[in-house]
């Protein structure tokens, strides 16, 4: 069987790396593609490397026919998917890559995203991404909310520790390195080559960056009390990937051992032996999630260093690994590919 896949938002990067997981599945056949500012080009006019692939033209949302359509990816931007979701059809299944939909509770998207949720009604029914945590809900959901990239490096590295007790709750930094294209293709002045390559530089700093709203809602539903972390972000130049060097108190035998129970049986959770920690380059354009850990030199402290590739498993990589779970497909489906190098 195939499925008929439709892809809103595909002039962006999360929505070209979909087509690119896409062609390779063999169950999927993509019969629509939005990109509202460049409806009726090509998709090879917008993405040369994907000339080989017979697609459909960009068009408007508006002008795109679902009936035949089985699964929407959403890739468009925050704030923009919930007035456009609430407004398909019931019969579609739905992977959102937006923040529209990851906080349960309304107020904590308004507090964290500055504005009233648009779709609180579906908020309800939005089941949270993490695909290793959350996969019984994710086959049987209608939408899927996919978590923020940097959300899912920290919770790969933390949310078994935090299961096993195996750490000081109140004594955890996130300190995270991620390239630049996930702040999206949009142009911007910091983005630019200039302004942006021989250097590195924090962001969001001080506990105002978004994800941690995630960081709070999961952290805290594992531990059953309220769990807040130290996390800063830090911009490389670097096209893809994410690095996040987690610090924490407890020992690190007991820390490798949860992490390496936990992930024993996931075909992309991959704990690396004690001692070994992880390279960005070793996941790039895979939907893989390397994690090491190292005892620190002070006693009772140990740092897990989790890498992930932030359009791949940060994003378009656990939508595809969703979808497969949400139609009955086997989960890897379309996502085995190695890691390029160098």
């Amino acid at each position: 069987m195939t499925h008929k896949i439709a892809i809103l938002g595909a002039s962006g990067y999360t929505g070209a790396e979909l087509v690119r997981l896409i062609s390779t599945h063999g169950g999927m056949e993509i019969v629509a593609l939005s990109g509202d500012r460049k409806a009726g080009m090509e998709y090879r006019d917008v993405f040369p490397h994907l000339r080989h692939l017979d697609l459909p033209r960009l068009q408007m949302i508006e002008d795109i026919r679902f009936d035949d359509v089985d699964l929407v990816f959403c890739a468009l931007p925050h704030a923009t998917s919930q007035a456009v979701i609430k407004e398909l059809p019931r019969h579609l299944k739905i992977v959102d890559l937006s923040a529209d939909f990851r906080l349960r509770d309304p107020a904590a998207y308004e507090k964290w995203y500055g504005k009233p949720h648009a779709a609180p009604e579906m908020q309800k029914e939005a089941v949270y991404g993490l695909t290793e945590f959350y996969r019984n809900q994710i086959a049987g959901a209608r939408l899927v909310a996919g978590t923020g990239c940097n959300a899912a490096t920290g919770q790969f590295a933390l949310r078994p520790l935090i299961e096993a007790g195996v750490i000081d709750l109140d004594n955890i930094i996130i300190d995270l390195k991620a390239a630049v294209s996930g702040a999206g293709r949009s142009l911007k002045e910091n983005l630019l080559h200039a302004e942006l390559s021989e250097g590195a530089h924090a962001y969001s700093v001080g506990g105002v960056h978004r994800h941690l709203g995630e960081f709070d809602q999961e952290f805290s539903a594992i531990a059953g009390r309220p769990v807040q972390v130290q996390f800063t972000p830090h911009l490389i130049p670097a096209n893809r990937g994410i690095l996040a060097t987690v610090y924490v108190h407890g020992e690190a035998g007991a820390i490798h051992q949860a992490l390496a129970a936990r992930y024993a049986t996931e075909p992309f959770l991959q704990v690396l032996p004690l001692g070994e920690h992880p390279s960005i380059r070793h996941i790039r354009g895979s939907n893989f999630c390397h994690i090491g850990v190292v005892a620190d030199r002070m006693p009772g402290r140990t740092i897990v260093i989790a890498t992930l590739d932030n359009l791949t498993k940060g994003s378009s990589g656990q939508a595809l690994q969703n979808a497969n779970l949400m139609l009955g497909e086997a989960e890897t489906r379309g996502l085995m590919m190695a890691p390029l190098f160098p």
